[in-house]
C-alpha cells in the first residue's frame, strides 16, 4: 500500500505538468516568443550627466553611462548608453559606476547595435539569501529539513509547470488549483510526516479546511460582486497576447485557496503530530480526553495563525490603506471598495478555513488512532490465540 501511495504521487508530479501544460506542445502561445525581449547582463563603468534636453521635457534629467557587457556574443565589448531619468522613483532606475544591470540589445538593419538599461541586476543577492535559507534548513531540521526542500522544490515545480500554465492554457481556475492544492497537501504532508494515520489525519483536516475556506469566498464573493480586477496585475492579463478569456473571479478565489493552504497545512500537522505524541506517551488516554487535548493545541496554534494570515493581506495593503487615511476617507466608503473588499474577504476566508482544521484534524486524528489501536489490540489477541 505504501509503495502504490509513493507510485501515485510521483506520477502525479510527472503527469500534471505535461497535462496542464499541453498547449505549450501545440504552440497557441508562440506570440509569447515574438514579444519578450532578450535580457543581458552588463556593469556601469562610468556615468557622465549631461545637460536637460529642454526638447524633452519629461526628462529630469539625462546621462551618458558606459557599460561592459558581461554576457552574449558581445561579453566584453563596452557600450555607450543614453540613459534618461524622469523623476518618478518607482520607474526611474538610476546608476553609479560599478553597478550591474540588465540591459536589451537591438541589432539595426546597418549593423550596429542599440543598448538600453532595462532593470538593476539583483538575482546575486537573491541567490545569496536562499542559499542562507537552506543552509540554516538543513544544519537545523537535517532529514527533516532536507525533507522540507525536497517537498518546497516540489510545491515550486507543481505551480510553474502545473498551475500557471493550466491556467494560461484555459482551465477552470477553482477545479485547478483544487487538484494542485491536494497534490501539494499529499506530498508535504506524506513527505514530512511519514505514511501514517498521524499524515491521513492532517491531510484530511487540511483539505477540509482549504476547500470550505475556498467555498466560503466564492459564496460571500459572488454576493457582494467582487470584480476579481482589484490589482494592476490582474488588469494587466486582459492584454497577454495569448488571448485567453480569464475567469477574473475565478483567479481571485484561486488565490484565496492557495494563500490560506500553507499555514492550513501547519495548523494540521501540528495538531495531528501532537496528538499522537500524547497517544504514544499515554495509550490508555480516553478518546474524549484526546480529543480536548488536540482541540486545545489548536486554540493556542489558532490564536496566532489567524493573526499570521491577517498580517499577511494587510501588510500588502498598507500604501494603499496610508493613502485613504491621509486623505481622511469615510470609513463605509473605503470597506466597500472592491480592492479592499477583496483583501478582506481573503483574509476572513482563509482564516475560517484555518480554524475549521482544528476540530477537523483532532477528530480524524482520534477516529484514525483508535482504528489502529483495534487493529494492533485484534493482531496481539490473534497472536496470543
Amino acid at each position: 500500500m505504501r509503495k502504490l501511495i509513493l507510485i501515485l504521487i510521483t506520477l502525479s508530479i510527472i503527469i500534471s505538468p505535461t497535462v496542464f501544460s499541453h498547449s505549450y506542445a501545440e504552440g497557441e502561445f508562440e506570440t509569447t516568443e515574438q514579444v519578450q525581449n532578450e535580457l543581458y547582463k552588463a556593469k556601469i563603468l562610468e556615468v557622465e550627466y549631461l545637460e536637460p534636453d529642454e526638447e524633452n521635457p519629461i526628462f529630469t534629467e539625462s546621462m551618458m553611462v558606459k557599460l561592459e557587457m558581461l554576457n552574449s556574443e558581445y561579453k566584453g565589448e563596452q557600450f555607450e548608453v543614453l540613459h534618461h531619468l524622469t523623476g518618478n522613483y518607482g520607474y526611474d532606475i538610476e546608476v553609479d559606476p560599478g553597478d550591474k544591470v540588465l540591459v536589451n540589445l537591438q541589432e539595426l538593419e546597418d549593423g550596429t547595435v542599440e543598448v538600453y538599461i532595462s532593470e538593476y541586476l539583483r538575482d546575486t543577492y537573491i541567490y545569496v539569501i536562499a542559499a542562507i535559507f537552506i543552509g540554516l534548513i538543513l544544519i537545523i531540521g537535517r532529514i527533516k529539513g532536507l525533507k522540507t526542500l525536497i517537498t518546497l522544490g516540489l510545491t515550486i515545480v507543481l505551480i510553474i509547470k502545473g498551475l500557471l500554465p493550466g491556467l494560461l492554457a484555459g482551465y477552470s481556475p477553482i477545479l485547478l488549483t483544487i487538484a494542485i492544492a491536494f497534490l501539494i497537501t499529499l506530498i508535504t504532508t506524506l513527505t514530512v510526516g511519514g505514511l501514517n494515520r498521524k499524515s491521513y489525519a492532517a491531510i484530511i483536516g487540511v483539505l477540509g479546511g482549504v476547500f470550505v475556506a475556498g467555498l466560503i469566498s466564492y459564496i460571500i464573493g459572488s454576493q457582494v460582486k467582487l470584480t476579481g480586477l482589484s490589482s494592476e496585475e490582474a488588469v494587466m492579463l486582459m492584454y497577454i497576447p495569448q488571448g485567453v478569456q480569464f475567469d477574473f473571479r475565478g483567479l481571485l478565489f484561486s488565490g484565496i485557496i492557495m494563500g490560506s493552504l500553507g499555514a492550513v497545512m501547519d495548523v494540521g500537522m501540528s495538531i495531528s503530530s501532537s496528538m499522537e505524541e500524547i497517544r504514544n506517551a499515554n495509550p490508555d488516554i480516553p478518546i474524549k480526553d484526546l480529543l480536548m487535548s488536540g482541540m486545545n493545541i489548536g486554540k493556542d496554534i489558532m490564536g496566532t495563525m489567524a493573526n499570521t494570515l491577517i498580517l499577511a493581506y494587510t501588510g500588502s495593503s498598507i500604501p494603499l490603506l496610508l493613502v485613504f487615511t491621509a486623505y481622511g476617507e469615510d470609513f463605509t466608503k473605503i470597506i466597500n471598495l472592491d480592492i479592499i473588499a477583496t483583501e478582506i474577504i481573503r483574509s476572513l476566508a482563509g482564516s475560517i478555513g484555518l480554524v475549521l482544521c482544528i476540530p477537523l484534524t483532532a477528530l480524524a486524528t482520534v477516529v484514525l488512532l483508535e482504528k489502529s489501536k483495534e487493529v494492533k489490540q485484534n493482531t496481539e489477541n490473534t497472536n496470543k490465540i
